[in-house]
């Protein structure tokens, strides 16, 4: 993937000038330095919005002069540059551009600078041709040039504003003629073979061995191979292209043979772009080598003078196949619009007559996938939308990173997040403590509240795992809504039971109150307000309540010092330090154990605020099961006294 354009903006307004750019889909997309690793609870801290809104003008050239081949197209400069174009057609091999009887004011001089192409990126592949000296011939040589679209070819003055340059322009195209391996031919050749036009299942057969054994037909040389590709579009941003016989294309020495895969439905550019090949062992000798070179826009065909897969305007992906390597893959992220070509050639570097007579059939595996092998198992693809371009892209866990999630450089081991999920796991067994303590005091309400928080976090964390220490006994956003609301409903039965309302009040607040929270979290799940808004509600009456009965006792309420020293003040200050983890010190790298000392703070703080039995009552009274008479409470006086 080539490289882009980099704009740090400092400022509110930035421009870039991008003169004679290429044709086809630009991109323009901004995003803000990487966040910390800070967990924030939505609404708790102030966000900061911005707004991205890119312009564009365009100014059009509006003298352009058509340039035709082998006619010599007069041309004269003062002061401004001279516009041309010319149409490259499909099969062009080469493209060569000369500068005949240049003069300068009558002298023999030719200060013209030639620019061929369009500007694409910072790697920029226009073409420059500066012409000084008109004693030497003046050309500029393109292989394989853009097939099927105009070139933009300017032409500008060194000499000085007042100096006349004067010249003629000649573009000369060599066209080759394709040898096309199409479906009727594949018919002719395996006359037995029954074949379905849809699906064209069709194995190797011997008729490939003297397919375009002969480089030239009638006196007209052949520079290719060109095998016709089916594209099968499986899903969004999934396509399959497969050759005519689903499997194997034959490669030899003569000629390089092509594929085309068309990737220009404007949607192509969002997926990855990958490339398999693997050729048999028994059906390549030591000394043979499989070129490949994969292009935009026209195919590399230069075998037999290079090996770098470099085009007129294109740097292509070399790959090759040998006896010591009979597989290579390719991977293209997010490859640009066009038509891309697969080129194929047997090379005998060390002997190139053992080449002469051998064909080897190379197997292809060719897609357009959305996220490369379904983003593994450290990820998630997603399919993103914005502003009307369509693309995926993987979302990482453990640390993994990666076009594929596939880079394990800062990736956690099993054993980390095996030990992950069982501190976040196992931590919410200390609410097993609130629940003895609630049974004990016979507040059975309070007891199946914690035990029902308790059972979906310990489930809700084993789901919420990344990698293989997972475990979902229900749909993840169900767990996850479970957690939330046992948590919040903890909260505020907690801090009701501890404001000592008659029962009645009591019990319709908390039936309220875990509505409340229900509403509120399938409204915004992630906002901080959603529970601290009804706990906060339950503490202002709490403390009404207590200093209602510090007035009517005229006492401190509670009235024991050792419920205020072993009780109150330790549930107090576990859950001070419980809410500032939680708000301040929670970040991703530390979020397995500081969200499992959350875990435990809370459970802790829940048991020692509870408050005591009815002196009256007796221990474990709720738990047993038999049948007797009991005296009816007095519920329109409140007797209880804080021991």
């Amino acid at each position: 993937m080539q490289p882009s354009f980099l704009i740090k903006m400092l400022q509110s307004n930035t421009s870039i000038n991008i003169s004679h750019p290429a044709p086809g889909d630009w991109f323009v997309a901004a995003h803000l330095p990487p966040s910390s690793q800070k967990i924030e609870m939505k609404g708790f801290v102030p966000t900061c919005a911005y707004t991205f809104q890119p312009d564009m003008l365009v100014v059009r050239v509006v003298e352009v002069s058509i340039l035709e081949p082998n006619i010599p197209f007069p041309q004269t400069l003062l002061f401004h540059p001279s516009y041309l174009k010319i149409f490259v057609p499909e099969y062009t091999q080469e493209l060569r551009l000369e500068l005949q009887g240049c003069a300068s004011n009558g002298s023999l001089g030719c200060p013209v600078h030639l620019t061929v192409g369009s500007a694409t990126l910072p790697s920029n592949f226009q073409k420059v041709l500066t012409c000084t000296d008109s004693t030497q011939a003046c050309h500029l040589l393109l292989p394989s040039p853009p097939w099927d679209r105009w070139l933009q070819v300017t032409a500008k003055s060194l000499a000085g504003p007042h100096v006349l340059v004067a010249f003629s322009i000649v573009a000369a195209l060599t066209v080759c003629r394709p040898w096309i391996v199409n479906f009727q031919y594949l018919l002719q050749n395996n006359p037995n073979q029954s074949c379905n036009a849809s699906t064209s299942l069709l194995p190797p057969s011997p008729g490939y061995q003297d397919l375009g054994r002969s480089s030239s037909v009638g006196g007209s040389p052949f520079c290719l191979r060109s095998y016709q590709v089916m594209r099968e579009d499986m899903d969004v941003v999934f396509v399959h292209f497969w050759p005519l016989n689903r499997v194997s294309v034959l490669v030899q020495s003569d000629m390089p043979s092509v594929m085309r895969l068309q990737l220009n439905t404007g949607m192509d550019s969002g997926g990855s772009l990958t490339i398999s090949l693997w050729v048999n062992k028994s059906v390549i000798s030591n000394n043979t080598l499989i070129m490949v070179c994969v292009n935009a826009a026209s195919p590399f065909l230069s075998f037999n003078s290079s090996l770098n897969c470099t085009t007129a305007f294109f740097q292509g992906y070399p790959l090759s196949l040998s006896t010591s390597s009979r597989k290579a893959n390719l991977i293209i992220p997010y490859p640009e619009t066009d038509n891309w070509y697969l080129s194929l050639q047997l090379v005998c570097l060390q002997s190139p007559e053992e080449c002469e007579k051998a064909s080897v059939l190379v197997e292809t595996t060719l897609s357009l996938v959305p996220c490369l092998n379904d983003c593994g198992p450290y990820g998630q693809c997603l399919l993103l939308r914005r502003h009307g371009y369509l693309y995926a892209g993987c979302s990482c866990k453990a640390g993994w990173c990666g076009w594929g999630c596939s880079d394990n450089s800062t990736a956690q081991t099993v054993a980390q997040q095996r030990a992950a999920a069982l501190l976040l796991t196992l931590s919410n067994l200390l609410f097993l403590a609130p629940i003895t303590v609630s049974v004990y005091r016979c507040l059975l309400v309070e007891a199946s509240v914690y035990a029902y928080t308790m059972f979906f976090s310990m489930f809700y964390h084993a789901c919420d795992q990344p990698g293989e220490a997972v475990l979902c006994i229900l749909n993840y956003d169900t767990l996850q809504y479970c957690d939330f609301l046992g948590s919040g409903v903890s909260i505020w039965v907690t801090i009701l039971c501890m404001a000592q309302l008659k029962a009645a009040l009591k019990y319709v607040l908390l039936l309220l109150g875990t509505l409340v929270f229900a509403m509120s979290l399938q409204l915004n799940r992630m906002g901080i307000w959603n529970v601290m808004g009804p706990c906060l509600f339950a503490l202002v009456l709490m403390v009404t309540m207590w200093v209602y009965h510090c007035g009517h006792r005229r006492h401190c309420y509670p009235t024991s010092w050792q419920r205020w020293v072993f009780y109150l003040l330790p549930g107090i200050s576990m859950a001070s330090v419980a809410i500032a983890i939680y708000a301040s010190m929670m970040t991703s790298d530390n979020y397995y154990y500081t969200h499992s000392i959350w875990h435990m703070l809370l459970a802790g703080s829940t048991a020692f605020l509870l408050p005591p039995r009815d002196k009256h009552g007796e221990p474990w009274a709720c738990s047993r099961l038999t049948c007797h008479y009991q005296i009816c409470k007095n519920h329109r006086e409140e007797l209880y006294t804080m021991t």
